[in-house]
Order: C-alpha cells, then structure tokens, then sequence
C-alpha cells in the first residue's frame, strides 16, 4: 500500500491536542487519528524510561510517538466521511463526489470539496457524520431519497446557522439554526456506537443520546493524560546490600527484620539499623506489589523528593533541586522553604480521552466514561518528555492548619460546597471537594505564574503548575513546559534566589490585593464553570488553561488577602500579616 504524508504535527501534539480518536486538520482536508493497533511497532528510540509513571497507568513501556519513519508515521483515516463542494454546494459522502485521487467535486469540476462542518457524538465517546438526510427530512422516511442529490445552500443575508439549510431533490428543506441545541436530534438520529478511529472495529451498542458539535470544537475531544516528574531513585548503601542479599522468597520470613540482619556484617557506610529498615521497606514493597501506585503516591514521592532535594549532578542528570537559604531575606514565617529546581523532566502520558465533557482525575468517582485508545489491550501508551527547569515553594503546615480553623477558611470551603452539591453527576469537577487547603496553594500558585511571567522572561502560557495538597502536603510546584530548548532558559529558576524571592512574593500579594473588578470580584460568591471559583476572575486570577491543572476552577483571592469587614479593614486571609506588614 502506498504511504502517503497527509500532514504534520508535533510528537507533543499527538499526546495533548491531537491524540487518538480526535479529528486533526490537514492542508483543505480533516482526518482521525487511528487507535495504537494502526501504529507502526515500537523501537527502542521511540521508548521513554519512566517506570514510575508506566506502572501507574499498568503498561510496561511509554513510547514517544513516531515520525518520519520508513515503516511508517502515526496512521489516520478520513473524517468527516461527509463533505460539500465550494462552488456548486453539492452535499454527500466525499468518495461520491470527488475522483479517486482529487478533492476536486466531480459534479460541477470547478469547486473542492470541504469537510463537513458538524459532526455529532455521545458521552460513551462513539462520533459520527452529522444526519444531513434525515434533519432535511425532520425524522420522516427518507428511504426513497437514500440516493437523491443534497445541496448546503446558503440564504446570503448572513454567515448565522440561520442563513443556512440542507435542501433534497425531493425538495425537502431545513434550516440548521437549532442544530446545537439540546435534543435537537432526539427523534431523528440515536447514537450507532460508531468508533472511525478503531478501523474494522464492529459498532459498539449505545443507549446514549447524541450532540451537534463542530468539527473543530474543543469539547470534541479531551485528552485524558497523566504526568510525572522523573525522580532519581538513589540508593543507600544499607538498600543495595539488602536488595543484592536476599532472594524475594527471603522476604517472605516472619522473622522480625532486626533479627534477620543480625548476624550479617554492614558495608560500608551502612548500620544493621538502616539495614532493618532498608529490609522493613523492601517487605512492604512486596507486600503491595500486586497494587498499581495511584496518582496520589506519584505526587507524595515528588513531594518528599522536592522537600528532601537533590543537587549532586554526579548521580542526577534529570533532577536538581537545592533549597534556598532565605536567612535574611525578610521571608515571612508563613514560607517555609523555597527550592531552585535547576532541572526537571517531566513526563506525560495519554492514556484515553473523552467527548463532550472533560474527565476527572484518577480518584475521583466520575461518571463521564474514558475511552480506550485501542481495540486490544496494548503494552504501552503513547507519552511525551518535556525538559525544564522550576520553583519549589512550601508553606508552613502548621500555620495552614492554624488558618484553617479561622471562619474565613471554614466559610470559604463550606460556599464552594454548596457550589458542587448542584452540578449535575459527571461534570466538570463535579467529583472533586475543594479543601480550605487546596484553595490556598492553588490561588498562590496562580499569582505567581502571573507575577513570574513578568520577572522570569517566560510568558504565562510557558510555565505550568502542580499542586502538593494532600494530608501533610503544603507546596507548589512552577515549572516551564516547553518541549524544547526554550523550556530551560534560567530564568525562571534564577527567580528563586532569596532577595527575588521576597519581591516576587510581595509583588504578587500586592497585585491580589485589588482587582480591577472591586468590589464585584471580591464579593462574588459563584463564578467560573459550575460556579467553582469564588473571588477570581481573568483581572486577577485565571490564567491560560495550559498553565493550570485543574481547570481554572476552585480559586479565591479571598483566602490569600483577606474580604472587607464591617469596619472596612481586610481580615481572615492566610497573608494577611505579611500585607500589613509591607503596606
């Protein structure tokens, strides 16, 4: 078979925006990306090393996708199937009316023929042309104009939905002007279970109900990734002796591990106390073996090993993180540590997508349904690598605990839960409660990508965030996300210095203070989707949504400064002293 390029796109690309199962626009045609049983096999050039992060997902490898390559690039099919001509408005599948070989209409042999512009899709992920037939014939028989010629003719008056209609030969006629609406299909089209990406795959049975979207519209499809950061895993000298010592059936003993290593001899640099505890861990590695680490284990491992720091090259290629002394440099009590993460690699996989809605994260429990990337279980999954560089921030936890004992932080929360508890079941972060914790941590994480977009020569859309909110976690994470040279520049690292530190800091809490918006912003009580933020808005809070891993939602300015009281002054925020401090 004949290879042919039908069009380019970056290997990141087709991990974030055109992954499996979404529609990419080539040149004056559009077509799907096929499922991983269509791509060429795995080389080892293509493989990623990040078993952390493999595990979790329940593969074995993570391969970066392939390009230019002799056995052949990332497959995909055509779709729409449906299309229409630029010059005679001739409507139909596009083999009817183009020459094998030419997008040239074969009718009138003076206009091309363009993609559809709608396509329709249901929750469960099944996506197929838009009924042109049958909206013309508004759900009446239409089986004796199965073959009949179909024009997409336009009223001229303007470009609305409004101006244009579906037209038969039979002389059937509708206008599209309600195409989007809700139910606008119901008794006319139910879902066929269609899945394009998945060529031979039979149609699945589907109860659902289906949408008019638009081809290029982002709720088509939303990738479902998961990402970590390479950690080095450096072992002790007591962790290697034991793991070279003992057999796996050894670690099966009962004996308590004290006494199992109380006869061996120490090597160097090790005691029989880290060798007992080295042994303890091992045991329990063992013992959840069978268990998959979950989202939640990635992020604490990244938390300790942020916290712990790492700066010897020697034995770190990919991570280097020093903290920063912040001894005179003013830095209220409420920081407790900043880091500079001089390099970081971060690592992101695709592991399914949905329609329609975005899913929710690994723990919660969502009832929008991930689709599979393949036909057949696969190995691997398709995963991309990113280099950088970062700031490490973590507050003190106990004065969050403090904090959050204070009415502000109580009232704040308990206004965002009364937010969730009305969004409907499967929604976006309808499954996820916003803690008085989180809301602090992600609100400072996104001032301060604002503020470092002025001062780190990144622009906001360049750097990304993870939040460490769990338990006993209090830190962010800013890091760059480039998947090039560009993402480790210095500058955003040189930021973490303790001085620059202190004025970005300051700067940002400043800027947070007021919003352009006062007093209809800090009194807000529901904005955003779903209503999930509360004093946030673009003059102040949101930032691109490349930059933000939770969706621009559960935000307030509130918890960081402080709302107006009766007597005027601004009281409850987490910094509150500090402003007063520097006002």
């Amino acid at each position: 078979m004949k290879r042919e390029v039908l069009g380019a796109a970056r290997r990141s690309s087709l991990v974030s925006t055109y992954g499996v199962g979404s529609i990419l626009p080539v040149k004056d045609d559009s077509v799907m990306v096929c499922g991983l049983d269509e791509w060429p096999r795995v080389w080892e050039s293509d493989l990623i090393d990040e078993p952390r992060l493999a595990a979790n997902l329940g593969v074995e490898k993570l391969r970066s996708p392939a390009t230019g390559r002799k056995d052949g690039d990332v497959p995909v099919v055509r779709f729409p199937e449906w299309g229409f001509c630029t010059h005679c408005r001739r409507l139909g599948p596009t083999w009817d009316l183009t020459r094998q070989g030419s997008r040239r209409c074969r009718v009138c042999r003076e206009g091309t023929i363009a993609p559809s512009r709608f396509v329709i899709c249901c929750r469960r992920g099944h996506i197929d042309d838009f009924p042109y037939r049958a909206w013309a014939h508004e759900g009446r028989d239409s089986s004796d104009c199965a073959r009949a010629p179909m024009w997409l003719r336009s009223r001229g008056k303007s470009s609305a939905l409004g101006d244009l209609f579906v037209k038969c030969e039979c002389g059937a006629r509708r206008s599209l002007q309600n195409v989007f609406q809700g139910g606008s299909l119901r008794g006319i089209r139910s879902c066929h279970g269609r899945m394009p990406w998945l060529p031979g795959a039979p149609p699945a049975e589907c109860s659902e109900g289906v949408r008019t979207l638009q081809r290029g519209s982002s709720n088509v499809w939303f990738a479902m990734t998961r990402s970590a950061i390479s950690i080095p895993q450096v072992e002790s000298p007591a962790v290697r002796f034991v793991r070279e010592k003992f057999d796996p059936d050894d670690l099966e003993d009962d004996a308590p591990s004290a006494e199992v290593v109380k006869y061996l001899k120490p090597p160097p640099g090790a005691t029989r106390q880290e060798m007992a505890a080295a042994l303890d861990e091992l045991r329990g590695r063992r013992a959840r073996n069978s268990l998959a680490p979950t989202e939640a284990d990635l992020r604490a491992e990244e938390y300790r090993a942020l916290c712990a720091g790492m700066n010897d090259e020697s034995t770190s290629a990919l991570f280097l993180c020093e903290e920063v002394d912040l001894v005179g440099s003013d830095i209220r009590e409420e920081v407790a540590q900043v880091s500079r993460v001089g390099r970081l690699r971060e690592v992101s996989a695709l592991h399914g997508f949905t329609r329609i809605v975005p899913g929710s994260g690994e723990d919660a429990e969502s009832e929008v349904p991930v689709v599979a990337l393949s036909q057949h279980p696969t190995r691997w999954l398709p995963a991309t690598e990113v280099l950088g560089e970062g700031i490490f921030i973590r507050l003190d936890n106990a004065a969050i605990e403090s904090w959050e004992e204070q009415e502000l932080a109580r009232t704040r929360t308990d206004l965002l839960d009364r937010a969730r508890s009305w969004i409907a079941p499967g929604s976006l972060m309808a499954d996820t409660r916003v803690t008085a914790r989180s809301l602090l941590l992600h609100s400072l994480a996104h001032i301060l990508i604002d503020e470092l977009a002025l001062t780190s020569g990144y622009s906001a859309s360049s750097l990304r965030e993870r939040i460490y909110d769990h338990e006993e976690q209090a830190g962010i994470l800013i890091y760059t996300a480039s998947a090039d040279s560009a993402g480790s520049l210095g500058g955003l690292a040189a930021q973490s210095e303790a001085l620059r530190m202190r004025s970005v800091l300051e700067s940002a809490l400043r800027r947070a203070l007021w919003c352009t918006t006062d007093p209809v912003c800090i009194e807000s009580k529901s904005s955003g989707v779903n209503g999930l933020n509360l004093a946030a808005c673009h003059a102040c809070l949101l930032v691109p949504e490349t930059s933000c891993e939770r969706f621009n939602s559960g935000l307030d300015r509130a918890v960081l400064v402080g709302i107006p009281n009766e007597h005027g002054a601004i009281v409850g925020g987490f910094f509150g002293s500090w402003l007063r401090k520097i006002l």
